[in-house]
């Protein structure tokens, strides 16, 4: 690929896509984010971008090569707004679209099971990157907020553990699936090195900042009723809290080389993490 081709972001302001987006900059590409909101990256080109606005796909696609593609969030089935922009995307001349999945999910499984049918068998090269649950979440978000402010972790995860995973370790292997001269072609399963339960690094946590942190474990259906106080759909925040029960029963217990095969560096643990970002649980 010719570094002066255009790389399309979507979700650009988003966790893996502005890792990507920055990493491609730093490497001497020109991506494009396509968003709805401005992104705070300098020097990088934006185009506004709607899921809801076919209007919106056509400029954003125009001398575009490659596409990182990341659904909508939140929406149980957000093939209705996808399948149609890529098919936009393809006969635009996109060759290579690698895409955001999650481990859990399986290949045919809701939310992204039709997204990942179309990636695989209608792209000429593709990657799906499936990583396990982000190590930010802890200083962001839900997990962050509880944490710093009433010293717990909620989850209906039980002693299921988890191969949480850096989310630049994750844009490292997204950036790799997009610029690699080879085409990757295959599911990325995504971990870091230990797979971990919430207790395990509430303590790590508690031990990192003096303060006692702990995970507290409700039913599903409690879950899925604090998802829905959040914000969520009844029927996402169901599917969320089934994810947490399937962690329970096992379905993310696993590490993997991914990181490792596919960059050449070991990914990030939990334990540097943690001292990295201990200061965001401080309270103020």
């Amino acid at each position: 690929m010719e570094r002066k081709d255009k790389i399309l972001i979507t979700g650009g302001t988003g966790t893996t896509g502005s890792r990507i987006a920055k990493k491609l900059t730093e490497l001497g590409y020109h991506p494009r984010i396509a968003s709805r909101t401005k992104p705070s990256l300098a020097d990088i080109e934006h185009v506004h971008f709607d899921w809801n606005e076919v209007a919106t796909f056509e400029h954003s696609l125009k001398d575009v090569k490659k596409l990182y593609l990341v659904a909508p969030v939140g929406v149980f089935d957000p093939s209705p707004l996808v399948l149609p922009f890529l098919d936009r995307a393809l006969q635009a001349g996109v060759q290579r679209i690698v895409m955001l999945s999650a481990l859990i999910i399986p290949e045919d499984g809701p939310v992204f099971g039709r997204l990942h049918e179309a990636v695989s068998k209608h792209s000429p090269e593709w990657a799906i990157l499936k990583p396990s649950y982000f190590m930010q979440n802890f200083i962001h978000g839900q997990h962050g907020t509880s944490i710093k402010e009433e010293g717990k972790i909620v989850t209906s995860t039980g002693h299921g553990r988890i191969g949480f995973v850096d989310a630049d370790d994750i844009a490292e292997v997204g950036v790799h699936a997009l610029i690699d001269e080879i085409p990757h072609n295959t599911h990325h399963f995504i971990t870091g090195p230990d797979a971990l339960s919430y207790a395990e690094v509430a303590a790590m946590i508690e031990s990192a900042i003096g303060r006692t942190i702990k995970h507290e474990h409700i039913s599903t259906e409690a879950l899925q009723d604090k998802l829905v106080t959040a914000g969520l759909t009844m029927e996402y925040a169901g599917f969320m809290a089934d994810l947490d029960e399937q962690i329970r029963n096992g379905a993310e217990n696993s590490v993997t080389d991914t990181v490792e095969r596919v960059t050449g560096r070991k990914p990030r643990s939990m334990a540097d993490f943690i001292s990295t970002h201990s200061h965001h649980w401080n309270r103020d």
